[in-house]
């Protein structure tokens, strides 16, 4: 197996948390430009022995071409598929009679198209969350036995793609997402002249949504072509109209700044609350606008909370590992935490990345006889990935070699392959239905703050991201008790302080089924909340905004095991947000309201108020 070839450091570390004593921190917790102004960038520091740069630098190129697809990984699971189903001639005579039949109901429900007794979708119906397909107007003749027929090419191709003994379960899933992704394309949805709200829509204005359309498209245009965000439009600014949570940096490394929030309580819990999210994101998506602000909910119920905000990185940064993140990311802001609130434990909350993260920093913690957590809480965040949805199908061996090159050329993963992947994962929401709304129907959707923190994306240095991919999806190595930190393998089930985890519904990027394996990986006890929605907007559910529901159970940690399925039975429903359930849980684990503790540690100068400075990168 080619694996990436790790380069030993220097005795100087690239990248080092500064000193966190009292008297140091003010005066060292700013990095300076020419401290920073002295790392090469990663087109003059290629290591001379970096294994094949040809192939690599060509693989890199390709990528330009294939959205960082790569091209072998496609072809290799196709031939397995192909070459399955020509060994198999009953299933092919299997799919080949269903098509016949297919063809031969759509068929009669063409010849009855006039009659008064022919129902629209007579053969095939879209499923409850297809949209394409919704409104009366593709319930009239010839629109609806369009989409009957896509439906029917549709759910065929999903049939013959799937089912064939002998092909990978791998290689049939990159088969039937690929040509679904083809498929979607090619949706009767997608164009003008097929499209019966388009045409209505073009002869209630006069054709005047075809120049809206256009209007639209010449402006996304313009915003790609100059690298602009939604956020610089004004309406959603960062430190302005969102990110506006009063706050102080407190200490600043050169990966981290740390954000102590202001209490608007007179009396507050005396256990602090530290938010590490996932530097595949910004910070803010925990504290948004002001009424969906989980930051600002959280000290409204009287809780003093820190948020780490991560530094975006650049090429610059290409051999920050891993495990950088926990040393400079969790471990210093604990670090910091203890010198701000000396002997109190911490409520540590972990999203994404940043609860797997926090997930082995406690697990190493637990091990090291570090019992500074109290509670830990991870939000749609996974600690196995043998069910990690359909993100694994970007990560095989052919995949993550491919883009290792792309990322060994620039030093990170750039902000676009990203969004691109994960837009492929809901293709028909986030690209097709748009297309048809912003450019055929001539309509623009005001942005929410949820569309402009999603436009403000980062980037994932060259060798965090390899160990990330490898380490963790390819070989599951903190699953199966492999992973290690500081030279000594972690255990989850070293974790025994109380869990809160929630699971999102609709969770295309950390399927709940995949977060709930924690019950049987920590020796803790769990509560497991499973709240409506997907991955970023099941979190951000305040409780003024109506919609929300969630199930919620709790396992102790001598309790028998409860799998997934039978969960979903027992679990009660409660209607509305899950955020006070987890602030009443968070209350019950926490000392009596004392004064508020003191804002950093002494007078820094240099750090800024919140959101700070990294937030900008």
């Amino acid at each position: 197996m080619s694996v990436v070839k790790i380069y030993p450091r220097a005795e100087e570390p690239a990248v080092q948390a500064l000193p966190l004593s009292p008297a140091a921190a003010p005066g060292a917790s700013t990095v300076s430009a020419e401290k920073l102004a002295e790392k090469t960038t990663a087109a003059d520091s290629l290591p001379e022995s970096e294994p094949y740069p040809f192939d690599r630098a060509f693989h890199a190129m390709l990528a330009r071409f294939t959205g960082g697809i790569s091209p072998l990984a496609l072809s290799l699971a196709w031939l397995d598929w192909s070459s399955h189903l020509a060994a198999a001639p009953q299933r092919q005579m299997e799919i080949s009679r269903t098509a016949l039949r297919d063809t031969g109901r759509l068929v009669e429900a063409a010849a009855h198209a006039a009659s008064p007794e022919q129902r629209p979708w007579s053969v095939i119906r879209p499923q409850a969350r297809d949209r394409r397909f919704s409104g009366p107007q593709w319930e009239t003749a010839p629109f609806n036995l369009l989409a009957q027929g896509f439906l029917l090419a549709e759910r065929w191709w999903r049939d013959a793609a799937t089912g064939v003994r002998g092909v990978s379960h791998a290689n049939e899933a990159i088969v039937e997402f690929s040509m679904r992704q083809m498929l979607d394309m090619l949706a009767p949805s997608n164009f003008a002249a097929t499209n019966p709200k388009v045409l209505e829509k073009a002869f209630q204005s006069g054709g005047e949504n075809y120049v809206f359309g256009w209007q639209n498209w010449c402006s996304d245009l313009m915003r790609v072509l100059s690298n602009s965000k939604l956020a610089e439009d004004g309406r959603f600014v960062v430190g302005k109209t969102v990110a506006v949570s009063p706050g102080k940096v407190v200490y600043r490394n050169e990966l981290i700044e740390l954000i102590q929030y202001h209490p608007t309580t007179a009396q507050v819990r005396p256990e602090p609350i530290l938010i590490v999210p996932a530097w595949i994101m910004k910070y803010y998506i925990l504290d948004l606008s002001p009424q969906n602000s989980l930051v600002k909910y959280l000290t409204g119920q009287g809780f003093t909370v820190f948020a780490i905000s991560w530094r975006n990185p650049d090429a610059r940064d290409r051999d920050l590992a891993f495990d950088d993140y926990r040393k400079l990311g969790v471990m210093a802001a604990l670090d910091m935490i203890g010198l701000i609130m000396p002997g109190r434990k911490t409520h540590a909350l972990g999203y994404c990345l940043g609860g797997t993260l926090l997930s082995i920093a406690a697990a190493a913690m637990e091990r090291d006889g570090d019992n500074r957590l109290g509670t830990v809480t991870l939000l749609a965040a996974q600690t196995d990935f043998t069910e990690a949805g359909e993100l694994t199908l970007f990560i095989n061996e052919s995949q993550v070699a491919f883009l290792e090159d792309v990322m060994w050329q620039r030093g990170y993963l750039d902000t676009t392959q990203m969004a691109g992947a994960f837009q492929l994962l809901r293709s028909n929401e986030l690209i097709w239905s748009r297309l048809s709304h912003d450019y055929l129907m001539g309509e623009s959707a005001p942005p929410s703050d949820l569309m402009a923190w999603n436009a403000d994306a980062t980037r994932l240095p060259y060798r965090m991201h390899s160990e990330y991919l490898r380490k963790l999806f390819l070989d599951n190595d903190l699953a199966g008790g492999r992973y290690q930190v500081d030279g000594r393998s972690v255990s989850l089930s070293d974790i025994h302080a109380p869990m809160f985890v929630v699971g999102t519904l609709a969770d295309h990027v950390a399927p709940w089924r995949s977060a709930y394996k924690i019950h049987y990986q920590v020796d803790a006890d769990v509560t497991f909340l499973l709240t409506s929605g997907g991955h970023n907007a099941g979190v951000v559910a305040p409780p003024e905004e109506p919609g929300h529901s969630y199930q919620v159970l709790i396992k102790p940690a001598d309790a028998p095991y409860v799998g997934p399925d039978e969960w979903l039975k027992l679990a009660p429903h409660v209607e509305g947000s899950w955020w006070p359930e987890w602030a009443n849980w968070l209350a019950a684990r926490s000392g009596a309201p004392c004064d508020p503790p003191q804002t950093g540690v002494g007078d820094a100068p240099g750090l800024p108020d919140a959101p700070g400075d990294y937030v900008h990168t």
